[in-house]
């Protein structure tokens, strides 16, 4: 089979395209012919070994999968030759086949695409937890989403409307500002590119403060990071709730004086650790998830694909933050 692999730290340039040996199921595994395969900033990190997990290599980056079960490992209920489903791996899933855990697998519904399918968890799931197990977002609350036309940042916005608040989309380009009003935003703001110097960090403050409204936003979803955390922080409301989500733009520091003043939280959010301790609250999002998407209320945007062998320039777009909503890699 055809992988797509990491033989040394360095960016989407550095991979590179090989036959390798099929892999075989073990126990309580599935062989899963991928089919699609989303990419995600992890992606970007995990193959210059800048990622929480460095998994050996050579290794395929790809942590997100849809595919067609092609064998089953023994102790395995419930999944036969030929099941769609879709996954969270981790990293492989820029390959023709990979091995995939059967309690880490979902059923892909027949009407539903692969690329779809592929590009559902992650974004949807880090979003659900994030707003309602750190966040607690209640109907009627004002929710301020930065990078709002990015993966993560248009999960946030569909699930904010879902859940009854109102959603304030930021953004980088017009463009995007029109993704995030068609994903429900009830208003956008675009935002300078940084760094920002100190009278740029008060002015882009401003324009955040001035879009939410002058009580402020009740949460601020955050998967930016870098110059545009502390202006986000200074718009939140009384006691609201600030989301760390991810850091495109670089690691922030923020004044700590400011969390006194509004007397809010400053909430991480790690998805892939809360599911793994709380499988039971991650299965329970999950179900919900599948049940917005069903009402309409939810839909992965995938707005580009690459064939496998250019798997490495959709990453390269993703690492140039040019992704809006989603990326995918089909194979096969």
């Amino acid at each position: 089979m055809k992988a797509l692999l990491s033989r040394a730290p360095g960016g989407p340039e550095t991979l590179v395209l090989e036959e390798v040996a099929d892999p075989a199921p073990g126990p309580g595994q599935l062989l899963v012919r991928v089919k699609a395969c989303a990419i995600n900033y992890p992606d970007v990190l995990i193959i210059e070994d800048k990622y929480q997990f460095k998994p050996p290599r050579p290794f395929a980056p790809g942590g997100e999968i849809a595919g067609v079960v092609e064998a089953v490992g023994e102790a395995v209920s419930g999944w036969r030759e030929g099941d769609r489903l879709i996954a969270m791996i981790g990293h492989g899933g820029l390959a023709e086949k990979v091995v995939v855990a059967a309690a880490m697998a979902l059923p892909l519904p027949s009407e539903r695409s692969f690329e779809d399918g592929s590009a559902l968890i992650l974004t949807y799931a880090t979003s659900i937890h994030a707003l309602l197990d750190r966040g607690r977002l209640q109907a009627g609350q004002t929710l301020l989403v930065l990078g709002a036309a990015g993966g993560v940042g248009l999960a946030a916005v569909e699930l904010g409307k879902a859940y009854g608040a109102r959603v304030v989309a930021a953004v980088s380009s017009d463009e995007k500002a029109e993704v995030a009003r068609e994903a429900g935003a009830d208003a956008t703001l675009v935002y300078p590119r940084g760094p920002f110097d100190k009278e740029g960090s008060k002015a882009l403050a401003q324009l955040f403060k001035d879009a939410v409204g002058p009580n402020g936003a009740d949460i601020v979803y955050d998967p930016v990071g870098g110059d545009y955390a502390e202006p986000a922080l200074r718009a939140i409301a009384w006691e609201g709730r600030y989301l760390v989500v991810g850091f495109p733009a670089g690691i922030p520091k923020l004044p700590l004086n400011l969390t006194l003043l509004k007397s809010c939280d400053v909430c991480g959010v790690f998805w892939g650790a809360f599911a793994a301790r709380d499988p039971k609250a991650n299965a329970a999002h999950i179900a919900t998830l599948f049940r917005l998407w069903d009402e309409g209320k939810v839909a992965p945007k995938v707005s580009r694909t690459w064939p496998l062998e250019q798997g490495a320039e959709a990453i390269a777009w993703m690492a140039a933050r040019k992704a809006v909503g989603k990326l995918v890699v089909t194979v096969g």
